[in-house]
């Protein structure tokens, strides 16, 4: 199985543009389990996709999309996850391509964050979600989805955008680190929110998809559901919007919590990462 359902001609890697990385990992999910099959149904659900883009009247497929095997799972120090995320993408952008990792639980985007800051030094990270991970250890681990973007955020500077839950510790780090968070109530009365979102970022940029900053209404599939989150206008005019201001060097997708039978939030997560594909496609 690969990304889009192509034909081996399209996904030739010498020949692709993009490295799509299933990583079926959630050991340190606090709540619902089972992101670890979010990386299969998303590629299942894209099978089914149009590959004709109606946004932006091209098929993103011509630019070739190539599906690594799974990521082996490490079921020790979760630690030695994120290494090895952090080696597999460093070998995509080795080859000049562009990294799109499946989660699996948000933990993973630490090891890609890695790779990317060593391949451009000044990177900043766009960070979406329901949560604002910022937590300096969760559950006896600095490595936990909890903690992930403080962790990044030791490395790279980060900007959070839907964060409309946090703990005590976090909220207080924010206001001590000065951090903008962009959560519904700003987007609501800021009409110009998504300009100050790319203002605040770097040239080179890593984004970070946590699905949960979706409104569970439309994005019901999360081990950690938040209500009041964004619509799918709001992410994609934003990555969209974004990508015609920075460069967007890589990307990830993580947290779908497939449920049995509700096919619908694997396809919006199969359709949104060959969306954002899309945006750093290019005319």
């Amino acid at each position: 199985m690969n990304f889009g359902g192509l034909s081996q001609e399209d996904t030739l890697l010498e020949k692709a543009r993009f490295v799509v990385i299933p990583v079926p990992y959630d050991l340190t999910t606090s709540y619902q389990a089972g992101s670890r099959r979010g990386p299969a149904a998303i590629m299942e659900a894209s099978s089914q996709m149009e590959l004709y883009d109606e946004e932006l009247d091209r098929e993103t497929y011509l630019s070739g999309i190539h599906t690594a095997p799974a990521l082996e799972v490490s079921a020790g120090n979760p630690r030695d996850m994120m290494d090895t995320v952090r080696r597999h993408v460093s070998r995509v952008l080795d080859s000049e391509k562009i990294p799109v990792v499946l989660g699996g639980e948000h933990s993973i985007s630490f090891g890609a964050v890695q790779a990317m800051k060593e391949r451009f030094p000044g990177l900043s990270v766009l960070h979406l979600d329901a949560h604002a991970d910022m937590r300096d250890t969760y559950q006896g681990t600095p490595y936990s989805h909890a903690c992930v973007s403080r962790r990044i955020f030791e490395i790279a500077p980060v900007v959070p955008v839907g964060i409309r839950s946090m703990s005590a510790e976090e909220a207080a780090f924010l206001k001590e680190k000065k951090f903008s968070c962009y959560g519904p109530e700003t987007i609501r009365r800021k009409s110009d929110w998504m300009e100050r979102v790319a203002a605040a970022l770097t040239e080179d940029v890593y984004l970070t998809v946590d699905l949960d900053v979706f409104d569970p209404a439309i994005m019901p599939a999360t081990g950690t559901p938040e209500p009041d989150g964004l619509t799918w206008r709001d992410v994609t005019a934003l990555v969209r919007e974004v990508s015609r201001r920075r460069a967007i060097r890589g990307f990830d997708v993580v947290e779908l919590c497939p449920i049995p039978g509700m096919v619908a939030p694997d396809f919006m997560a199969a359709k949104l990462t060959y969306r954002i594909m899309g945006y750093l496609a290019g005319p």
